[in-house]
């Protein structure tokens, strides 16, 4: 018994080494895009894409890997995740163009996305039920603190080595990673033995899902009403309602539609797409408060904004142990609560806001954020039948990328629009009714967290 316990934790250390690995990257690599542009001497359209095409492949590929870890094993995918993930580290540090970099980054997210695609599945085989919203907790903690350390880990590379050891520092933390997961993660078994891999529908989601991504993405930059972006979400709607129709036909569909039949993987999908939303309206938003609007120093900025990721990282674990008690809903209601409040007193800010109006808001939205994450993953995990972990648990990734480009669509076309009137409130008109839009947005998340049962 003590022998299953002690490599039970041993998973989550595996899996949490993982997690707290590519959020790292995920948060290092934007702080380098100045530096990356003036280093290439390229235009900043061009080198953009380095994060863009990361966000469209990791986005487009979630669910594809989770149904192979239910066919071919969640370890072995996992595994060979960490593969892709290292060697194309190595490249990206190692690239001598903006168009090599952008390429070695593409492969690299082949690779996140098969770590974030069999990730919960993996701490939900191991894990019982009721200590399944603890476990998740923590692991959101390591995500967390991927997110703090990693723009602070950033600048302080290239500051004494250069940018190439932003992408090199993944070399050692992805082997100690994949060794622990090697040696620890339990071989499962495949669930989906005699069905076979639904190429069609793999390749109408990547389609579908990219089409809408890039368009959602590039929205601000090429123009809402421009034909490329009109193109993409029209052909992105086509491709995304054939794929529904084919996947009501095959016989083992790469998403079983079936799975939205049931209420609680239905609202806590949709309400994970709700909260990242609201989330990524601040990570956007704040910064232009902050230095643009109030004039502060980017480290002071960034010593502000890691508030809220700090209280996410305290609040994930106790809410998880919480919902193992008395389940889900109550947590998720109150965090998507608490973020509304905070949001809504964050749209009050001005120019001569005091420091702990602002403070008590990014407080309240990190407390009701790490409140809510982990109860809902418990949630989401614990519905879906023991045959589809992979692909369940890519939703729950795709949520999060999803939401996030929907956020910062939301809030940068809000910002964008009030930000034309070219007067001295404008940037503050601004950054406030985008948090305006933020609190409505955890607000209704209040709602489909109610719809959940127990």
């Amino acid at each position: 018994m003590t022998k299953k316990i002690e490599t039970k934790w041993w998973v989550l250390i595996a899996i949490g080494a993982g997690t707290f690995m590519t959020a790292l990257d995920a948060s290092v690599v934007n702080i380098i895009l100045p530096i990356l542009r003036e280093s290439f001497n390229s235009s900043v359209a061009t080198i953009e894409w380095v994060v863009t095409v990361y966000l469209l492949v990791i986005s487009g590929m979630l669910l594809t890997f989770g149904r192979l870890g239910d066919l071919k094993g969640h370890k072995t995918i996992y595994l060979l995740g960490f593969g892709l993930f290292i060697v194309f580290s190595a490249l990206s540090g190692s690239a001598w163009s903006p168009t090599s970099l952008v390429i070695f980054r593409a492969m690299q997210a082949f690779g996140g996305a098969m770590l974030a695609s069999n990730s919960a599945a993996i701490v939900t085989d191991n894990f019982p039920v009721h200590e399944r919203g603890r476990a998740f907790g923590l692991i959101s903690t390591m995500t967390y603190l991927g997110l703090t350390v990693g723009p602070v880990l950033g600048g302080w590379l290239t500051h004494i080595f250069n940018w190439r050891m932003v992408f090199y520092i993944n070399i050692p933390v992805g082997l100690l990673a994949m060794s622990l997961s090697l040696h620890f993660i339990p071989k499962d078994k495949p669930s989906g033995e005699g069905q076979r891999f639904d190429v069609s529908g793999a390749v109408l989601f990547v389609a579908g899902l990219s089409a809408f991504m890039l368009g959602l993405n590039k929205g601000a930059d090429w123009g809402w009403g421009s034909p490329a972006i009109l193109g993409l979400l029209a052909a992105s709607l086509v491709i995304l309602v054939i794929f529904v129709l084919v996947e009501k036909k095959v016989p083992s569909p790469m998403l079983d539609l079936n799975l939205f039949r049931n209420k609680i993987f239905t609202f806590s999908s949709l309400s994970s797409v709700l909260n990242y939303i609201a989330i990524y309206s601040v990570i956007f938003l704040m910064p232009f408060y902050l230095i643009q609007g109030r004039g502060f120093e980017p480290s002071m900025a960034g010593m502000i904004l890691t508030i809220q990721s700090v209280l996410m990282a305290i609040t994930a674990p106790f809410s998880g142990y919480i919902s193992d008690k008395i389940g889900s809903r109550l947590p998720g209601m109150v965090g998507m609560g608490t973020m509304s409040v905070g949001l809504l007193l964050l749209s009050t800010i001005n120019g001569v806001s005091g420091l702990w109006v602002i403070i008590l808001g990014l407080t309240l939205v990190g407390f009701g954020t790490g409140s809510f994450i982990s109860p809902n993953t418990s949630a989401l995990m614990g519905a879906a039948p023991g045959n589809q972990q992979g692909v369940a648990s890519a939703m729950q990734a795709e949520s999060r990328s999803f939401g996030m480009v929907l956020g910062i669509g939301l809030a940068g076309a809000i910002f964008t629009t009030h930000l034309a009137a070219n007067t001295p409130q404008a940037l503050f008109t601004g950054v406030d009714k985008g948090f305006l839009a933020g609190a409505g947005v955890a607000a209704l998340g209040v709602m489909t967290s109610y719809f959940k049962k127990r």
